[in-house]
């Protein structure tokens, strides 16, 4: 019996780190831009949201052109551009002044964002063993998971006692951070393109063979923009506001507890053993959700809604990256996570308007009902891809 190779190696560890120190700033600044809008620029909370959007656009937008760039660049030299750019602009924010100013620095930010997230997955995937990728980004996905706690917690922790441009000098100083980890990132030497005359394709932009699992994604994270948006608004109707800090920490465990085990099943069993029961729980966790009337149960809600999301973006980012070459690992991370991306942006505004009209607890109801179904589509999709292969 072969030898396992190992996950935990210095590059792995590294990139894990510095990956986790990009959605820190990410995430604190997600939550805290609504309240600097509002509090130091004097805006409303409409333009709060246009300042959460902008960023999101332009991430979306630079998706597209991720795996282009990568190819034709190197993965280790845009790694370290985009972290650097990525820190630059967090400091930047110290010298904003208007609402206006504040918009193009937001969609500027966003384009590295993007950049570094996209090629920060595919270095990642390229360093596990292929045999354990499952396993490996399940544990790579931990750090974007740990930050929608750690993330949240420092701004408005630090809110209540500093300026905002303090704040800012903070995930500028915790961006640094993150570029002096990426420097210790060892990546496989790998040949540049040198064709600039080639004609436009659709390749150019997108991995074709990753947009199946990267469409079930996009309705998986259309449903999770419901919690990412609404948790505070709708515990705080209920009046557990108190409660719902809790919520993500107790959503953090059970994703911790079920990592390991779900990573070897699916690198040992197959995708389908993980993924299906995952959706089905994440499905139950919001169902459970929109009947949530005490704090027990809302926490328990947390827990299934990290029992199966927390599963299921590491398990399809793996799928998306094992359906392309590996030549083209930038390609199938950006799709996927311009499908990804594209589900919560999408499921941000429209959903607020559904929530005006039925009304959270309702929403959550549908929603809840509506990944349970996409079991059925993902199942529809798997048996396809396995029909094509035969």
């Amino acid at each position: 019996m072969a030898e396992k190779r190992p996950i935990w190696t210095k590059s792995f560890i590294n990139i894990s780190i510095s990956t986790f120190f990009i959605f820190v700033v990410f995430y604190a600044l997600l939550t805290f831009m609504p309240l600097y809008v509002l509090n130091d620029l004097g805006g409303t909370v409409t333009e709060g949201g246009v300042a959460v959007s902008i960023f999101l656009l332009s991430a979306i937008i630079m998706r597209f052109f991720a795996g282009m760039i990568l190819e034709k660049f190197g993965k280790k030299k845009i790694l370290m551009i985009a972290l650097f750019l990525f820190a630059v602009s967090t400091a930047f924010y110290v010298f904003v002044g208007s609402f206006t100013v504040l918009l193009l620095l937001r969609f500027f930010q966003g384009i590295w964002f993007s950049l570094v997230t996209t090629v920060a997955g595919a270095i990642a995937a390229d360093i596990i063993p292929p045999e354990r990728r499952g396993e490996g980004l399940g544990y790579y996905g931990i750090a974007m998971n740990l930050a929608v706690i750690v993330g949240p917690f420092i701004a408005l922790t630090l809110q209540q006692y500093i300026s905002a441009r303090i704040i800012f000098i903070v995930l500028a100083g915790i961006m640094i951070i993150g570029f002096f980890c990426a420097l210790a990132v060892k990546v496989e030497k790998e040949p540049v393109s040198k064709n600039d005359k080639h004609k436009m394709t659709i390749n150019d932009f997108l991995e074709k063979k990753s947009i199946p699992i990267a469409t079930v994604g996009f309705f998986i994270s259309f449903a999770y923009a419901s919690i990412l948006t609404f948790i505070s608004v709708y515990t705080e109707s209920l009046g557990l506001i108190k409660a719902a800090s809790f919520f993500f920490v107790v959503y953090a465990i059970a994703m911790l507890l079920v990592r390991p085990i779900t990573g070897r099943l699916f690198d040992t069993i197959g995708p389908s053993v993980v993924i299906i029961p995952s959706i089905i729980i994440f499905g139950a966790g919001l169902i459970s959700l929109s009947f949530a009337d005490s704090s027990w149960m809302l926490l328990a809600s947390g827990g299934l809604v990290g029992l199966g999301y927390g599963t299921l973006l590491p398990s399809f980012q793996t799928i998306a990256i094992r359906a392309a070459d590996k030549h083209r690992s930038g390609y199938a991370t950006g799709t996927f996570f311009a499908l990804y991306d594209s589900g919560i942006a999408v499921g941000s505004v429209s959903l607020g308007i559904i929530a005006g009209i039925v009304g959270y607890s309702n929403l959550y109801l549908m929603l809840g009902i509506f990944v349970i179904l996409i079991v059925f589509y993902y199942m529809w999709m798997m048996s396809k891809k396995h029909a094509s292969s035969h």
